[in-house]
């Protein structure tokens, strides 16, 4: 196979991986965002204690993480299809990967809000603060580094997922891979599929890596008065609630 031929063909493969992992990062975040804050406020000692509630949550998350992903996306065909109509191409991949994705990243973020100060959360309270105020004010804002740190894991798993989701007609880079460098025997191209996805996962390390290290550099400049800063908000914030 020629490289005119192989061009288009890695073209839409890029586009689709990128579409796939862009979508199902999204809904990862909103869902896993939540719900790991919900594992730390509900956990013994949390401010929404509730241990029966947090067992709950933490076995659905635990049993979800544990499945995998080639079984997730047939046990989820039907839910699938529910959704978007259909159990192949792009759109349907999006709805297993993003489903993978969500206890996984949750996960993450558990364990990014436990490493807040306990000091700063009993200080806004003692002003005043209400649990969504020390969520705003401080467990996500002081954890934003970890944060973006476990996004970048996400992303770049998600990635992985995405190959393993072109076995079944995803599409992505993926799905040439197994098409056309495997069934077909065209190992050129095979190679380039798998240096083009280390060159993506790569260049989304170094930028998930490089923001988060200037968050934290940012963020510990002038020692206390960031903290300050933040207790003053939090004040403001209680007061007009």
């Amino acid at each position: 196979m020629t490289w005119s031929e192989m061009q288009p063909l890695l073209s839409q493969a890029c586009w689709d991986t990128l579409y796939m992992v862009g979508w199902s990062t999204l809904i990862a975040v909103a869902g896993g965002l939540p719900l790991g804050i919900l594992l730390v406020l509900t956990d013994r000692g949390g401010l929404l204690q509730n241990v029966v509630a947090n067992k709950v949550i933490g076995q659905v998350v635990n049993v979800a993480r544990s499945m995998p992903f080639i079984i997730l996306i047939v046990a989820l065909l039907e839910f699938t299809r529910a959704i978007t109509g259909t159990t192949i191409g792009r759109e349907a991949a999006i709805v297993p990967l993003a489903v993978g994705a969500i206890p996984f990243f949750a996960r993450l973020v558990e364990t990014a809000v436990r490493e807040v100060d306990h000091g700063l959360v009993e200080a806004v309270q003692a002003m005043g603060g209400n649990t969504w105020t020390v969520v705003r004010k401080v467990l996500v804002p002081e954890s934003l580094p970890s944060l973006i740190a476990s996004t970048t894991t996400t992303i770049v798993a998600l990635i992985g997922y995405s190959a393993m989701a072109g076995t079944v007609g995803a599409g992505g880079l993926g799905d040439i891979a197994i098409r056309y460098g495997y069934q077909r025997f065209e190992s050129e191209l095979m190679w380039i599929t798998v240096a083009i996805l280390a060159v993506v996962i790569s260049l989304i390390q170094f930028a998930g890596d490089y923001a988060a290290r200037s968050l934290h550099r940012r963020g510990g400049k002038g020692g206390a008065a960031p903290k300050l800063r933040l207790l003053k908000a939090a004040t403001a914030t209680s007061k007009t609630v």
